[in-house]
């Protein structure tokens, strides 16, 4: 049983409302219910597959959803980074960031100061919701914009692949 009791956001609620894809509200679940004070989690993909009885790939698409709503954030390989807003807390206070203390890179995560946030990274943002579903929008064209750019690369590579067989004679 997690000791973390205060969140800035209530989660259920903006998870209901985002109308995420299984796996991406799974991964979130599994994620903040590993997470430590300030919302930092030490897991990789592999891991996080194995957990949650998915392929990698799978996990790799939940997490860019993830990603895409700014619910969480890859920091570097394994580690991953709760919205400030979601991260639990075992007290309010400790989501305000101390101005006068000198904080290395861990402090500073664990001591996120949700009031100093980006405004497109608060969940609480009236246009968070739109523009999570612009973000998927986008990146959803993107892909399938890739998706056209091989399909016309195979097909330059196999009409090259005619006319050279087209060119070949028998020598006999």
């Amino acid at each position: 049983m997690s000791t973390l009791k205060w969140a800035a956001t209530n989660a259920d609620s903006l998870l209901a409302d985002l109308d995420l894809p299984p796996a991406a509200y799974r991964a979130f679940l599994k994620l903040r219910g590993r997470s430590e004070p300030g919302g930092q989690i030490a897991t990789d993909q592999a891991t996080l597959a194995t957990l949650l009885g998915l392929s990698r790939p799978s996990v790799n698409a939940a997490l860019r959803s993830l990603e895409l709503a700014r619910l969480v954030k890859k920091v570097r390989h394994g580690v991953y980074q709760l919205n400030p807003m979601l991260a639990g807390y075992a007290y309010p206070e400790d989501a305000e960031a101390d101005e006068d203390a000198e904080a290395d890179e861990a402090d500073e995560a664990d001591e996120a100061d949700v009031r100093a946030m980006p405004r497109a990274d608060r969940l609480d943002d009236k246009d968070h919701v739109a523009n999570y579903h612009k973000a998927v929008a986008v990146y959803q064209d993107q892909l399938a914009q890739q998706r056209k750019k091989r399909a016309a690369l195979a097909a330059a590579k196999k009409a090259a692949n005619g006319k050279r067989r087209g060119t070949l004679h028998a020598v006999g």
